[in-house]
């Protein structure tokens, strides 16, 4: 489990195939990687392999790449890492569990002043119900929140904190993007359809 608060940025040093999936090694700030760890890549839950001083590898199953930005991971890639919390650490965004649920779209990139708006869309009517004004969620790994609910899509308002430790200020139109909604309004979402049945 996470919280959206990003550590640093890393870099994808080498992109490889394996049978069915793929196989990412990345340089990052972590000196004391353990084997088996759960790491945050742009918000996908991955599990740390053969990790060294600044490196560790993680393979990229077939559903992750299906539903996820990872299928167009390539070398020199900047990608936001955070590692999994443990009991006493603080919780200063949300609830994030690192299962991305499906990809946005970059629709519109808005600065205003030092603090940039941006557009994602590109959603589901199924994806939509979970979305709800001043509600939070996670774009690649990051937690946000939700400034305004859009008809396929929602805006988010980034403070320059978030824009200088995060891959998001990398971000262009038309740009995909990790999602994951809010758990709790998954399990609302879900018991009240189970009560409507």
């Amino acid at each position: 489990m996470y919280t959206g608060i990003i550590d640093h940025c890393g870099t994808i040093i080498e992109i490889s195939k394996t049978a069915n999936a793929l196989k990412a090694l990345i340089q990052c700030q972590f000196t004391d990687i353990e084997e088996g760890e759960s790491i945050a890549v742009d918000g996908i839950c991955l599990t740390a392999t053969q990790p060294q001083k600044h490196l560790f590898s993680c393979d990229i199953s077939p559903e992750t790449l299906n539903l996820s930005t990872a299928h167009g991971f390539t070398p020199q890639r900047k990608i936001n890492l955070e590692r999994s919390l443990r009991m006493g650490d603080r919780v200063g965004g949300h609830w994030v569990m690192g299962h991305v649920d499906t990809r946005g779209i970059v629709q519109k990139i808005v600065k205003q002043a030092e603090f940039t708006e941006f557009h994602i869309g590109g959603l589901t009517p199924e994806n939509m119900q979970y979305l709800l004004k001043k509600g939070s969620i996670a774009v690649n790994g990051v937690s946000l929140t939700i400034n305004e609910v859009l008809p396929d899509g929602f805006k988010v308002m980034l403070i320059p904190h978030t824009l200088e430790r995060t891959n998001l200020s990398a971000l262009t139109k038309d740009d995909e993007v990790n999602l994951e909604f809010d758990w709790m309004a998954r399990v609302i979402v879900n018991q009240y359809q189970q009560m409507s049945r």
